[in-house]
């Protein structure tokens, strides 16, 4: 009984570890995914409607949000969506999150649109009616290091996820 005790006291202390980088691996992919989601919304309503929508993303509040162009007759503004699935959520905190052009080759530089703990205003990512969208860049970050980038391509307005090596 001593030994069963023994190895299963072994077992435990070897998995539990392995245990916290799963959660934060599935935290990083979730809020990837919620992200995606939101962007593909966005840009289907966009094409949809045959009116401009926007995706913002406020790293700072730790919330997203899809919105429509509304026109009024002194000038454009932006409503969010209210009653569709997936337009708005949250942001985890334990989640970094920046925003910045769209480079083939790099990360965004601070010199482009961050949305962060170092910018107070959120970043705004537009879908058009013509099924185009800003170029942007999104990485998400754990706390691990481990990091995903959405990329979205400007012609197609569809995201790429790849995940950058560890650092």
């Amino acid at each position: 009984m001593v030994v069963v005790v023994v190895l299963i006291g072994i077992m435990a202390a070897m998995i539990i570890p392995e245990m916290k980088g799963t959660f934060d691996d599935a935290l990083l992919r979730s809020t990837g995914r919620d992200l995606v989601n939101a962007f593909d919304l966005a840009a289907s309503r966009a094409v949809s409607f045959n009116r401009s929508f926007r995706v913002v993303l406020d790293a700072q509040n730790g919330r997203y949000a899809v919105e429509q162009k509304i026109h009024d007759a002194t000038r454009e503004n932006f409503a969010p969506l209210r009653d569709v699935a997936g337009a708005e959520g949250r942001l985890d905190s334990r989640i970094a999150v920046q925003v910045g052009q769209a480079d083939e080759d790099s990360s965004p530089s601070q010199n482009d649109s961050v949305a962060g703990a170092e910018q107070n205003s959120p970043a705004a990512i537009s879908f058009y009616p013509d099924g185009t969208a800003d170029a942007a860049e999104v990485h998400l970050r754990d706390r691990a290091g481990f990091q995903l980038v959405l990329r979205i391509n400007p012609v197609t307005a569809r995201v790429r996820v790849s995940e950058p090596a560890h650092e």
